[in-house]
């Protein structure tokens, strides 16, 4: 994949969705790309944006922060933020950002929504969830997500679309398919429990899992490496 330029990687990477969303036999516009760009420079994301990708997420805040100033005249990005937020990161996340994938306490929602400037549309969050019970890994456990989702619900200047997780690998196919599956009906629990709120996405699945998230319903798919080569370390 490192020998493969932009634009090639990034025909290849909607190609790859599209023929996994086939074959899940969904609609092709029924999951969306999201090219993370992290440890990439700011000229990377333009070469990507000059040829159709708009939407983009970042696990960096100072890093993303340094790319939105060079990238300023792209006004039609999308900015997510899916990395840790910190509560003293919350402001500039707030400002700065369309989404947020990683919130998983109460006390980070409430000062994002906080925080929002009045002038922008509500942010979209996503809970972010510990979906395969991994002692290391951030995120909220699976029976703590409808209690701060209905908190969440109610902050105003936000708007809870969804969930987000990054599961523990697998070797298979199908067992990259059963943590996806428990995301999904999550989110079916929490759209029957908040019938009032805007819930439809699912952030899953990555460069190396991306066919078992969308066989599952993934609605937002991360793709870094498939798209900008190995990561840059940092």
């Amino acid at each position: 994949m490192t020998d493969i330029a932009l634009p090639e990687s990034l025909v290849q990477a909607r190609e790859r969705l599209s023929n996994a969303l086939e074959k899940a036999k969904r609609p092709l516009d029924s999951a969306t790309l999201l090219a993370v760009s992290k440890t990439k420079p700011a000229s990377m994301i333009r070469q990507a944006w000059q040829h159709g990708q708009r939407e983009f997420g970042e696990n960096y805040l100072q890093e993303a922060l340094e790319k939105q100033a060079e990238l300023a005249d792209l006004d039609d990005i999308v900015w997510h933020f899916i990395g840790p937020l910190q509560s003293n990161k919350t402001r500039s996340a707030a400002e700065n950002f369309a989404w947020i994938h990683s919130v998983d306490r109460l006390k980070i929602a409430t000062r994002l929504s906080q925080q929002r400037p009045a002038q922008l549309p509500p942010l979209n969050i996503c809970l972010q969830v510990n979906i395969s019970r991994e002692p290391s890994k951030s995120g909220i456990m699976p029976d703590e997500v409808m209690s701060l989702a209905k908190e969440v619900a109610s902050l105003p200047n936000l708007t809870l679309r969804g969930l987000m997780a990054i599961p523990a690998p697998a070797n298979s196919l199908e067992e990259q398919r059963v943590p996806f599956r428990a995301l999904g009906q999550l989110l079916t629990d929490l759209q029957a429990a908040l019938p009032n709120a805007p819930i439809d996405t699912l952030s899953m699945g990555m460069s190396d899992d991306l066919e078992a998230a969308v066989l599952e319903g993934a609605t937002l798919v991360r793709l870094g490496t498939a798209i900008f080569g190995a990561r840059t370390t940092r």
